[in-house]
């Protein structure tokens, strides 16, 4: 889709620095959205956490320790920690943040942070504005994103899936959807699964699910590689203890746990599991484990659950059940080995690639741009 030159400033998450191996599927889908977007001809500005790197693309980095934004982590089922030094932190990080950018020549200004301050201060830029919405509905944005529509520079705001713009729906307008995509030609896959072994990749934090997926690998009979960051420190130190009970009560151990994988890595592990686990605790917004998985060729297994069942092909690409159905799932396990490797990659070809998600936001970007001319 051929555009004229825009200049875009993306703002990204500014808990985490946006360098391998990444916090998140936001910070991983934020680092191809600029470098595909770049490669368009377009002038990319990313305004990340102290240590990001983009490669080929401008990095403006916001002087703050992401470390010490901890406290403002989303934790999802538990409630927000009030540490007012973070809070404050970070709303002079996005204060900053909003300054670097006001100082700049941008055409339209896409925010990816989900934070009260970065919509809140992003609303005082003359530019218009576009915001991401990664996570699932929150009354507490939802206000953010209320005042900002009040301004005299109201920003457009998107989903990921349309079952996610629907849950925000009953809080706020939302303009439209913006999925995330993957560059497909650049991972790996296989055809033919080498293990019968079942991968977990993600955070490990309440919403995404290990310790479901450690159960469902043991209903299965089948070893279980789990691979993911300590998100949520107090909740990754669960999942390691019902891993060694585990271990301690059913000999030989069959789950193995690794650090957050590089993306290269990941695939390639991807690749050579029977299936990926997907079962999340909350409404899941997207699901770019998923797409990767099948982007390997590897089928899905997991609940139907958010915008999950958007991102693959039911008994195509993945087997999905009730949410919450473990046992379910576990026999779902079986009939995933029946699925076709093929199949999963071609779906993943058609529906998942990234030239489609630039074309979304380019036209975003003009739209955005003609509201403020208009």
């Amino acid at each position: 889709m051929a555009q004229s030159r825009m200049r875009i400033a993306l703002i990204a998450p500014l808990i985490a620095p946006l360098a391998e191996p990444h916090l998140g599927g936001v910070q991983t889908f934020l680092v191809d959205l600029a470098r595909g977007l770049t490669g368009r001809g377009h002038g990319v500005t990313v305004f990340a956490a102290r240590g990001s790197r983009v490669e080929g693309v401008t990095v403006a980095e916001v002087d703050v320790d992401a470390a010490a934004l901890s406290a403002t982590l989303v934790r999802p089922g538990r409630r927000p920690a009030h540490d007012d030094a973070a809070e404050a932190l970070a709303i002079e990080a996005f204060a900053a943040t909003a300054a670097l950018i006001g100082s700049g020549e941008f055409d339209v200004v896409h925010n990816h942070a989900f934070d009260v301050p970065a919509i809140l201060h992003a609303a005082t830029l003359a530019t218009p504005v576009v915001h991401t919405l990664h996570m699932p509905a929150d009354a507490r944005i939802g206000a953010a994103l209320a005042v900002a529509a009040t301004g005299a520079n109201p920003p457009l705001v998107a989903g990921v899936s349309e079952a996610h713009a629907d849950a925000w729906r009953r809080l706020v307008p939302v303009d439209c959807v913006l999925r995330p995509g993957l560059l497909i030609d650049a991972i790996p896959w296989r055809a033919t699964s080498t293990s019968t072994r079942l991968l977990f990749a993600g955070r490990f934090s309440r919403e995404k699910g290990a310790m479901e997926a450690v159960e469902i690998a043991r209903l299965a009979g089948r070893r279980l590689l789990l691979c993911g960051p300590g998100y949520d420190p107090e909740y990754a130190a669960r999942v390691r203890a019902f891993v060694r009970d585990y271990a301690l009560n059913a000999p030989p151990a069959t789950v193995d746990i690794l650090p957050a994988l590089e993306r290269r890595t990941l695939w390639i592990e991807m690749g050579r599991s029977a299936a990926v686990i997907c079962a999340p605790a909350w409404e899941e917004p997207f699901g770019l484990v998923a797409a990767e998985a099948n982007a390997c060729g590897t089928p899905v297994v997991g609940f139907r659950r958010g915008g999950l069942p958007e991102v693959v092909d039911e008994e195509v690409s993945a087997i999905l059940v009730a949410p919450d159905d473990v046992a379910g799932a576990a026999a779902g396990v079986r009939r995933a080995d029946q699925l076709s490797r093929v199949a999963c990659r071609r779906h993943a070809e058609e529906t998942l690639d990234l030239e489609a998600t630039l074309d979304a936001h380019e036209r975003v970007y003009l739209r955005a741009l003609s509201a403020r001319q208009g």
